[in-house]
């Protein structure tokens, strides 16, 4: 059977999707019921005795005990110690299904041989990291150019946050203004000015906490699918200096859990053409998952400025750049000196180094050799179709859509909580927050990791048969409600 090069095979029915949300949040929430909730706590607690005591030892020397932003850790975190293909092992010895994928970067499946191969070769004649230009700096940029349409050049950085930060350093040079506009409930990393709106459209610095007022005055932000409150927000900042960027994540905000209709990108694009705004596209997840092209080859549009993270180094660290027209790009410092004019700087000493250029360099080849994209695209789609038949047949209103190997599966409906109705989303917050924790560890005690309970991410390891058994442990888990 063939399979197609990019890894979405069909975009959902952005209305239906909504339609199924909204009724999600119309109805009293369908938790596990207590005394089931109690033998999933008692089974971590039983199965994951070294996890737990792992967990309360970090809370002494880390603060409360968790570094990373994409661990799911109710009850206690689980501490892994063995990644290969579409498995975890924690230190007990427990096997998981990795539906986390490292928050999406193992396309390839987690610790993959062939690149695994490269990097230890590299690491044995050159190590880690040298200060100075390496050959796989360039054939990495060169594959990323090759591949990606908007791209004519490529830089290289540490992570997606930081390629966050060199967008709009970049598209505020080259514009001369100062105002952002991003789209409700996205998310950009952790930057200062890009920790607005986050989650919850409508909360603008709710989370700021540390962030000077003045730091956020030039950022906004619009409803997700407006198109007409994007336009009122340009036409207010043409009033005001205009708009240097808008910045979206093509596929919906917080990685499509607010999906976006199929021509909303290229409205944006539309839109600012006429205000004379760059578009910045943050594929940070949606590359390559969408396949090497991305998502703006998916939906056909170009965007100025591309962000890059996560897959670009296959799961290796310092995953991050950005790339665009020749002409923008052109404007980045580089190194000490460099040609005059008005240079837009950014760094980064461990940036481009030798094992994370040569770890992305052959995950791409590999990634096209192989389609990863359109065989993770497939998993996800077989996941989906399991999970609405189990949603359907346990007549559950919770709801299953996915965007090739990007699968969301809403139970609680806490990320789509809104501001337009303020008591409520503030009453339901906890409660369904708490919802989303329990459903999460419970697809942890059968056997399953996910992303913040409620994404679950495929790659090309994830076969049929891994598919059907994960879908046989949703059916357990959801036998619990």
């Amino acid at each position: 059977m063939s399979l197609p090069k990019s890894g979405v095979s069909k975009w959902h029915d952005t209305k239906e999707v909504y339609a199924k949300l909204d009724y999600l949040l119309s109805q009293k929430i369908k938790p596990i019921k207590a005394k089931n909730m109690k033998k999933v706590i008692n089974k971590l607690e039983t199965t994951c005795p070294k996890s737990k005591a792992l967990y309360q030892h970090a809370q002494t020397v880390i603060p409360n005990g968790v570094q990373h932003n994409l661990a799911f850790n109710y009850p206690f975190a689980i501490a892994m110690d063995k990644a290969k293909g579409a498995y975890l092992r924690d230190i007990d010895g427990n096997q998981y299904i990795d539906f986390l994928q490292a928050g999406g970067t193992t396309l390839l499946g987690s610790n993959y041989q062939p690149v695994l191969d490269k990097v230890q070769n590299l690491l044995a004649e050159c190590g880690p990291v040298t200060g100075l230009l390496h050959q796989y700096e360039v054939k990495i940029a060169e594959e990323v150019i090759k591949h990606v349409p908007s791209v004519e050049m490529f830089r290289m950085l540490g992570s997606g946050t930081e390629s966050v930060m060199a967008a709009i350093r970049l598209a505020r040079n080259i514009t001369g203004k100062k105002h952002i506009i991003k789209v409700g409930g996205g998310y950009h990393g952790w930057s200062d000015q890009m920790v607005y709106g986050l989650r919850i459209p409508g909360t603008g610095r709710r989370e700021a906490h540390g962030i000077p007022k003045d730091i956020s005055k030039y950022t906004h932000e619009v409803c997700p699918n407006d198109l007409a409150n994007l336009r009122l927000m340009l036409n207010l900042n043409s009033l005001r200096g205009g708009t240097a960027a808008v910045i979206v994540e093509p596929i919906g905000p917080e990685s499509g859990t607010r999906p976006v209709y199929f021509d909303y990108n290229q409205q944006v694009r539309t839109l600012c053409d006429e205000f004379d705004t760059l578009l910045i596209f943050d594929e940070v997840v949606s590359g390559f998952r969408f396949g090497l092209g991305g998502a703006q080859a998916y939906f056909n549009v170009d965007p100025d400025i591309t962000v890059f993270g996560k897959c670009l180094t296959g799961g290796y660290p310092m995953a991050g750049g950005i790339g665009g027209r020749k002409e923008i790009m052109m404007s980045l410092a580089g190194g000490i000196g460099g040609k005059g004019g008005k240079k837009t700087f950014v760094g980064g000493t461990l940036s481009a180094n030798p094992l994370s250029t040569v770890a992305g360099y052959y995950a791409i080849k590999e990634m096209e050799r192989t389609n990863a994209a359109g065989i993770a695209g497939r998993a996800g789609d077989r996941l989906c179709a399991g999970l609405e038949e189990i949603i359907e047949r346990r007549g559950l209103p919770y709801v299953a859509y996915n965007q090739g190997s990007i699968v969301h599966l809403e139970t609680s409906g806490v990320l789509l909580l809104t501001l337009a109705k303020p008591i409520k989303a503030l009453r339901e917050n906890a409660k369904r927050k708490h919802m989303m924790e329990q459903m999460g560890a419970a697809y942890t005690a059968h056997g399953i990791i996910s992303l913040a309970g409620s994404c679950l991410l495929t790659s090309m390891a994830d076969t049929d048969p891994i598919i059907d058994e994960a879908l046989n442990r949703f059916d357990e888990v959801f036998a619990l409600v």
